[in-house]
């Protein structure tokens, strides 16, 4: 792996939830020989009203880590997440096939997700614009 991405969060046990399915990852394994988050967490002493303190998940691309911050989303994501959805190639002559894309937005609205406005400019492509349960921008792409 060559980086990860790193996301503040309210609630990192929900949001990895959230990403996990948008992205088709999975939560990390715990480390070492534990079974279990839980049974690596007490073990290291950590309280339980500090267990959703982070948050990791892992899939085809970089590990993304969800960390607890005190502070809520204030302005515009600078960097953000192009969720593929099969849709077709981003810029291509005869534009996407909007129903897949409109699927996987829907997907993504049940699990918590915002559906902002779509997109559809020539030389660039076809997008839909979304926020995901904390805010944070994205694209369906």
């Amino acid at each position: 792996m060559t980086f990860s991405l790193t996301m503040d969060a309210a609630d990192p046990a929900r949001l990895g939830e959230f990403w996990a399915l948008a992205l088709g990852y999975r939560r990390e394994d715990p480390p070492g020989d534990f079974a279990t988050w839980e049974e690596a967490l007490t073990s290291w002493g950590l309280s339980e009203d500090r267990w959703n303190d982070a948050n990791a998940i892992v899939g085809d691309g970089p590990r993304i880590f969800i960390q607890k911050v005190p502070e809520p989303k204030t302005a515009k994501n600078r960097v953000h997440i192009d969720v593929h959805s099969g849709a077709g190639n981003a810029i291509d002559g005869d534009g996407k096939d909007w129903s897949v894309m409109r699927a996987k937005a829907a997907e993504l609205e049940a699990a918590g997700a915002k559906l902002v406005e779509e997109f559809s400019e020539p030389g660039l492509g076809d997008w839909i614009v979304m926020e995901d349960p904390e805010g944070n921008e994205f694209c369906v792409v």
